[in-house]
């Protein structure tokens, strides 16, 4: 369902966006290359100069290379549009600190302990938060085997998805119908008056 008509006109001033990227590579390991681009539809005077309506402000970029059990075996940052050109931009060596990391065990915690505050770039933090969902989209149906379609119900263990997010709860509707085999009865809860 798309979001309801604005209740008044609008005009763009601010464009912020995310991007990711998935590559399986040829050594059996993938790159999850993310960016994320800041955009002012007006000029903007900041304290290190201007920038030109449609100028990014943020232009940052962020490539970590993980094995089929999600650990990061290399990461690296590039700053190529920053407000505060020759300090904001020298940060991105900071970002080699997620190597040994892992994507699913307390990934974030840890990404907060390593490069948030004055550790790191908040831009680039907060992009990197998204890199363990964008991980799991890559590898589902390639990697992990998601048992959607006709093998949705085949296989000992239950599927990946089940139990991860709201609408795949094994005691709702969606895994009722699609996934029958995973389906457990709600649990209805009681209210004491």
């Amino acid at each position: 369902m798309p979001l309801s008509p604005p209740v008044s006109r609008r005009q763009l001033k601010h464009t912020r966006t995310l991007s990711v990227e998935a590559f399986a590579r040829d050594d059996g390991l993938w790159d999850i290359d993310a960016r994320i681009t800041d955009i002012k539809t007006r000029v903007v005077t900041l304290a290190s100069g201007r920038r030109e309506a449609g100028d990014a402000l943020h232009d940052l970029k962020l490539r970590i290379t993980i094995d089929l059990a999600f650990n990061i075996v290399a990461a690296e940052a590039s700053s190529d549009a920053v407000p505060y050109p020759g300090f904001c931009d020298t940060i991105s060596p900071a970002y080699q600190s997620l190597v040994g990391l892992n994507l699913m065990q307390g990934f974030r915690h840890q990404l907060k302990s390593r490069v948030a505050g004055i550790a790191g770039c908040t831009h680039l933090t907060e992009l990197a938060q998204i890199l363990p969902t964008a991980a799991i989209q890559a590898f589902a149906g390639d990697v992990i085997d998601t048992r959607d379609g006709d093998a949705a119900d085949d296989g000992a263990a239950k599927p990946f998805q089940l139990d991860r997010c709201h609408a795949l709860r094994t005691d709702g509707a969606a895994v009722a119908q699609f996934y029958p085999r995973w389906s457990v009865p709600a649990v209805t809860r009681f209210q004491s008056s």
